[in-house]
């Protein structure tokens, strides 16, 4: 089909239009939402893999006497994947907004895929020496680089497909990818753990999660080549008459330092909670509350699963409501629920722990749930991809990916085991901070895009 923008522009493809408004397209938004959503599931496939079979790959990849330093050790190398993620955003990013979307997100696509396929074909320690180690950081680095383009590409892939009046319940299906891609990621592995002895699974077991990765990359790839550029991005482009200047980096920051600090103010408390909850809870039951191992697995994959099935209906109810004031009941859940929910997940129960990890769950949703449509909102068209890429890697960067690490150092400064609640309720005001002086954007066009709506129904 086609899309003509406002009279005086030519007809491109992706949608059609009626009167100023594009008209969008409902099979290929369905095709565009999954597309988007299994990258996003592969990028968090890797995380619960990688988290959940951390133990093994420092007995793999680092001959240390010590367990302690050989999980320090793996995590590392997690963690470096952190350190590009803001280097692949300002690359992919204004690739982003000078070639179109759906090329760097298939870009994007091959790489996570052959980082974490790499992966499972690295020979161990025992094998090839220090090359290992070396090579397991390398493909993390490619892993870390090239999900510095994904989230925001992803989001504004489908905030630029969807009609404005249901961008919400589209964009939630983003963060549905990240809590299935995990909770299958942790899922294998738990199961490979109970059928395979230790010393098949350190042997050769450990690799097929990541082995899995190549085919799903393919599916990906495959899904993503079909589909047309943005009718948002078209748009721009006929706008320019298909020579569209190249956007300056220091436009995408200093022409948009307000809509950056709004981006990085929304991520952080997004990203504190979300690492907080899937990441540090796990670790938190186990190494300072010394709760059953395998019971804390399960409460967290339990709670994930809960997110799922209210996620959609939350991303629904943004459109209705808006997307402010459900951020802004997420802000003010975790400033005053927090103490009371690590309080409860402190007595040990198993029910109280539910409980606990059940409320920070639903509470997160609030952010899960809005964020997808609400960050690609804070910019204009021609610098969407590059700016959003640019916040939003930043702000994980510094505070997101480093939560397990800060609040592990507070409580060992300090002794105190409510230090999680309290960097969940600093992380909340911060958040709160940014929703108030943020717009509201459900049922309204992007800006610098048409007005995006569905087909009349006959």
């Amino acid at each position: 089909m086609s899309i003509v923008a406002p009279p005086q522009t030519h007809a491109v493809s992706g949608a059609s239009a009626r009167a100023d408004a594009t008209v969008t397209d409902p099979a290929l938004v369905r095709r565009a939402v999954k597309a988007a959503a299994l990258g996003n599931a592969m990028e968090w496939f890797d995380f619960g893999v990688y988290s959940y079979i951390a133990v093994t790959l420092g007995k793999v990849f680092f001959p240390s006497g010590s367990p302690t330093a050989q999980l320090l050790s793996t995590f590392g190398a997690f963690a470096a994947a952190f350190l590009v993620r803001p280097l692949g955003g300002t690359v992919f990013g204004p690739l982003g907004d000078r070639v179109g979307r759906q090329k760097v997100l298939a870009l994007t696509m091959i790489m996570m895929a052959a980082g974490t396929f790499a992966i499972g074909l690295i020979p161990s320690y025992a094998t090839i020496g220090v090359g290992a180690p070396v090579l397991l950081l390398a493909a993390r680095l490619v892993q870390g680089f090239s999900t510095g383009g994904e989230y925001a590409g992803a989001s504004t892939f489908i905030a630029e497909y969807a009609p404005d009046k249901r961008r919400g319940f589209f964009g939630s299906w983003l963060e549905f990818g990240t809590l299935a891609g995990y909770i299958g990621g942790a899922g294998l592995v738990t199961l490979l753990t109970a059928l395979l002895s230790s010393d098949d699974l350190m042997a050769w077991g450990w690799r097929i999660p990541f082995l899995i990765a190549g085919p799903m990359g393919i599916i990906g790839l495959y899904l993503r080549m079909r589909l047309e550029e943005t009718p948002a991005f078209a748009a721009e482009v006929e706008k320019a008459e298909a020579a569209r200047p190249r956007v300056p980096l220091r436009e995408m920051i200093s022409g948009q330092w307000k809509a950056l600090l709004l981006c990085m103010g929304l991520v952080l408390v997004f990203n504190v909670t979300d690492y907080m909850l899937l990441s540090y809870m796990p670790s938190y039951l186990t190494s300072e509350l010394k709760y059953d191992e395998t019971h804390g697995l399960l409460v967290v994959l339990g709670v994930m699963a809960l997110m799922m099935v209210v996620q959609p209906f939350a991303g629904a109810l943004t459109d209705r409501i808006g997307r402010r004031p459900l951020i802004a009941a997420g802000c003010a859940g975790f400033l005053f629920l927090s103490v009371p929910a690590v309080l409860l997940i402190r007595q040990g129960g198993l029910l109280a722990v539910a409980l606990g990890m059940g409320a920070l769950g639903l509470l997160l949703v609030c952010f899960t749930a809005s964020m997808p449509a609400a960050l690609p909102a804070l910019f204009p068209t021609r610098v969407r991809y590059g700016s959003l890429s640019i916040g939003f890697n930043v702000s994980v960067s510094l505070f997101g990916g480093t939560t397990p690490l800060v609040v592990t150092a507070l409580i060992g400064a300090t002794g105190n085991m409510m230090m999680p609640a309290y960097y969940m309720m600093a992380a909340a005001v911060i958040g709160g901070a940014a929703v108030w002086f943020m717009a509201e954007s459900a049922g309204r066009p992007l800006p610098g895009s048409a007005p995006s709506v569905e087909p009349a129904r006959n």
